[in-house]
């Protein structure tokens, strides 16, 4: 026995949180449920726009209508390529009413990756913006599966054109795919039998390709509906509360921890179509959200910001992040501004989002050896071990790598048996992240297996060097690589983009950290760049930062340190 099961921590929890969670058959089932009991209640609000829970059922069945008599058969795929916006949640309740599996694709992939996922997938329709469809997609979709295309413009359903996220026109009409909006509002009913079941695929999720080709992992509606109702219960918000759509509902954050979540609640889904941190203040003060989610990144962004104010955050009852470590001095940083504490969380695509985070009412406590921000406590229903590498649990405190097994762990990857036989063998997941949890059950993720830097045989771990860097107050990002070095093997770099009014050299930043650890650890180079290369959902991109070190490619306007 290892201990893990035992799960002593749930005391961490209330009663009411550590409850056993009744989930909703499906989050369809939840949105028809609220539609339902409260058809006037503003489902999805977009910047002046509002769509009722009455509204946005009649125009997504309008969307299955169409799909069904274009010939969609049940468990056909649909890949939805939009940003925050009405017609993303039209686009996926129309496909789940149809029988079929969302497939959602990030609308910064180019014509290459999202052929990948086209033809992984084996996609029948394609639902895209317009502009996206004239530039690219119309090529991209010829050499595909697809045979049903729709497009719509993000313009529509609001009337203010925000020229610093909707600065774009609408495109020509396309003679080879109908608008999103032309259809849905033709009306139809979506077909009773094709009432998806909680063991059907709702997405296939491609992973974010930060450690290779991305798989597609299946998210059934029974993983959707749990992780949403354990969301909706463990925050325990008044009914109806509004949720601001900070995470992309591409994601699978955005996904379940926003648009399930709040359809679960009866909520209403705000939404600003991408990320803008003035976008973002000015609907905080629009929309008075009661809670959001998002990655450290568009913390440290929204921190950064000159006119962000206590006021822009005083509508919050909880603000959580996922999809990218949470520095410590983030968090504190973050506190002392706002007054808001933000809640660390930990998931992945496999887990349907969130396996562990911090309950409400808590906060996280920090290593004080690494100084690492413990990422929360396991959920209840989740089992999650720390494990050798030959499999076996570790004692308490010790480092190994983190499985999950739990309700909301996928059954598998899309038609990949040896990945999923290799990275869930008898349904456990094996994250590949490295990390150890303490005897009071507070998990913590040290850093990606692959990441650790081997520098004269010493481990060193990317993320306690970048802790470290986020201490310095000119450090609005950091990430650290391995770098080839003909004498140690492997050496410590670091890049780093400045706050706004931050001055600093990488000289300065390299004596930060050699004051503050081993001489090992410490980045003998620093690279300084106006913006680190990020997924959609906000995490750094290592890989392309170790590509770079590793061909000696500097950014043309950076310093750098010796």
């Amino acid at each position: 026995m290892s201990g893990y099961e035992d799960r002593p921590w749930l005391a961490r929890y209330t009663e009411a949180q550590r409850a056993p969670v009744r989930p909703h058959e499906t989050a369809l089932h939840a949105f028809r449920e609220a539609a339902e009991h409260t058809p006037d209640r503003t489902a999805l609000a977009y910047f002046d726009g509002r769509l009722s829970y009455r509204e946005t059922d009649a125009l997504s069945d309008g969307v299955a209508a169409h799909l069904v008599a274009e010939g969609f058969a049940a468990g056909d795929r649909a890949a939805i390529v939009l940003q925050n916006s009405p017609h993303f949640v039209l686009a996926l309740l129309g496909i789940w009413k149809a029988g079929g599996t969302a497939v959602p694709v990030n609308p910064m992939y180019k014509g290459r990756e999202v052929a990948h996922v086209l033809r992984d997938a084996e996609v029948t329709a394609l639902i895209c913006a317009d502009r996206a469809w004239a530039a690219q997609l119309r090529d991209t979709a010829r050499d595909s599966p697809v045979r049903i295309a729709l497009t719509a413009c993000e313009l529509d359903l609001q009337s203010r054109n925000d020229a610093r996220v909707l600065a774009f026109e609408r495109a020509a009409p396309a003679d080879d795919a109908e608008d999103l909006l032309t259809v849905a509002r033709r009306g139809g009913r979506a077909p009773e039998e094709r009432t998806p079941t909680r063991a059907d695929t709702a997405l296939i999720s491609y992973t974010s390709g930060t450690s290779g080709s991305p798989k597609g992992a299946m998210n059934t509606h029974a993983n959707i509906a749990h992780n949403a109702e354990r969301q909706r219960t463990g925050l325990q918000l008044p009914d109806s509360a509004c949720v601001f759509a900070l995470a992309p509902l591409f994601h699978i954050t955005g996904m379940v921890c926003e648009l399930a979540s709040c359809f679960a609640n009866r909520g209403t889904l705000a939404l600003a179509y991408r990320f803008d941190a003035g976008v973002v203040l000015d609907a905080f003060l629009e929309h008075r959200p009661a809670t959001t989610v998002g990655p450290s990144t568009a913390y440290m962004a929204l921190a950064a910001h000159p006119e962000a104010s206590r006021e822009h955050f005083s509508s919050f009852r909880f603000l959580a992040s996922g999809g990218a470590p949470v520095p410590p001095a983030l968090v504190e940083k973050f506190r002392a501004a706002f007054g808001c504490y933000v809640h660390n969380g930990y998931g992945l695509t496999e887990c349907t989002a969130p396996c562990a985070s911090v309950p409400p009412g808590l906060e996280a406590p920090v290593d004080p050896v690494s100084g690492t921000l413990a990422v929360g406590v396991p959920s209840p229903e989740a089992l999650v071990r720390i494990l050798d590498d030959e499999g076996r649990p570790v004692p308490f405190g010790e480092h190994g790598e983190i499985a999950v097994r739990g309700p909301q762990v996928v059954p598998g990857y899309w038609r990949r048996p040896e990945a999923t036989a290799a990275g869930m063998p008898d349904g456990e997941l094996r994250t590949g992240d490295i990390g150890f949890m303490d005897v009071d059950g507070w998990l913590y993720v040290v850093d990606r297996k692959k990441d650790m830097i081997n520098a004269s045989g010493f481990k060193v771990w990317p993320r306690e060097v970048e802790d470290v860097l986020y201490g310095h107050p000119a450090v609005r990002e950091a990430a650290v690589v391995g770098v080839p070095d003909s004498y140690r093997g492997e050496s410590v770099k670091a890049y780093v983009s400045l706050r706004p009014e931050g001055t600093a050299d990488g000289a300065e930043l390299i004596d930060w950290c050699r004051e503050r650890l081993a001489a090992y650890k410490y980045p003998r180079a620093v690279d300084i760049l106006p913006e680190l290369p990020k997924t959609a959902s906000g995490k750094i991109l290592r890989r392309e930062l170790r590509s770079r070190g590793e061909t000696g490619r500097h950014d043309a306007t950076g310093r750098h340190g010796a």
